[in-house]
């Protein structure tokens, strides 16, 4: 059950820092940039271009952070099916 949870606020945190990078200024070429972006891309679940809105930063907001809920809302429901199985 806190396995379940750790991953999916892990997942949700690597978007907030994926959204973080884009917003703000930040170093393409940096290596956790690039392994963040990396691994951001794998965990937006395909919602990375859901949205197609005219600014590219908020268009990142709005995605990823979608990406970030449905993490955090979907890891809490299986933490809590678990809980509700197990003896």
């Amino acid at each position: 059950m806190w396995a379940v949870k750790v991953v999916s606020r892990a997942a949700a945190l690597v978007l907030a820092l994926y959204i973080a990078f884009r917003i703000f200024p930040t170093n393409p070429a940096n290596s956790l940039v690039q392994f963040v972006e990396s691994v951001a891309t794998t965990l937006s679940l395909g919602m990375s271009d859901l949205f197609r809105l005219a600014d590219a930063r908020w268009q990142v907001l709005v995605n990823y952070g979608l990406a970030a809920v449905v993490w955090l809302v979907l890891g809490s429901a299986v933490a809590s099916l678990i809980r509700r199985v197990s003896p």
